[in-house]
């Protein structure tokens, strides 16, 4: 078995990671049709950085992060803070700890980049990457939740923030753990 490389993504795997990217969400949680151009691997590129877990050629996951001095990925996060979205797993290469090294290279990423933070949101109905979160040390913050267009919310979302204080060591044996 090859070795599970965790790299910024080539745009010759975009089409590859938007598949992989498709398969997670709808192995889970259906089919999606609502029309959102940052779905495509290709359109995030452009404004911030796409992950990629591979081992050889084979996507086995994603995730797309701010960039440090670019837009966010959601309303209301901190100008310091790196957001994450779209973290997905083919479900072929699950129970593997993919979705935790895309984190954690994420996190790792963040600090160098000198944020304060990591944040993201996430459906209320994907427990799997609760736990996820939490075990990486994540923290609910009630007080972000939801997608706003203005004043008005749109969709029920769970908001999560990593402080990116000293490397706490109970979250990264708790994270280890899952893998």
């Amino acid at each position: 078995m090859s070795e599970i490389e965790v790299r910024l993504a080539h745009a010759d795997e975009y089409a590859r990671i938007d598949e992989a990217i498709v398969e997670a969400y709808a192995h889970d949680y259906g089919p999606n049709d609502h029309p959102d151009p940052n779905r495509e691997a290709r359109v995030r590129a452009q404004h911030y950085d796409v992950w990629v877990a591979a081992e050889g050629a084979r996507v086995l996951g994603s995730v797309t992060s701010r960039r440090i001095d670019g837009p966010s990925l959601h309303e209301g996060v901190p100008e310091n803070d790196i957001d994450v979205r779209l973290l997905g797993v083919s479900p072929s290469a699950r129970r593997r700890g993919i979705g935790a090294l895309l984190m954690r290279r994420v996190i790792e990423h963040a600090r160098d980049a000198g944020a304060v933070a990591v944040s993201l949101k996430t459906q209320p109905f994907m427990v799997g990457a609760h736990r996820l979160y939490e075990g990486l040390g994540f923290e609910r913050r009630p007080e972000r939740d939801g997608l706003w267009f203005g004043d008005t919310k749109v969709l029920d979302l769970h908001a999560y923030v990593l402080p990116l204080g000293p490397l706490d060591a109970a979250a990264a044996a708790a994270a280890d753990d899952e893998m």
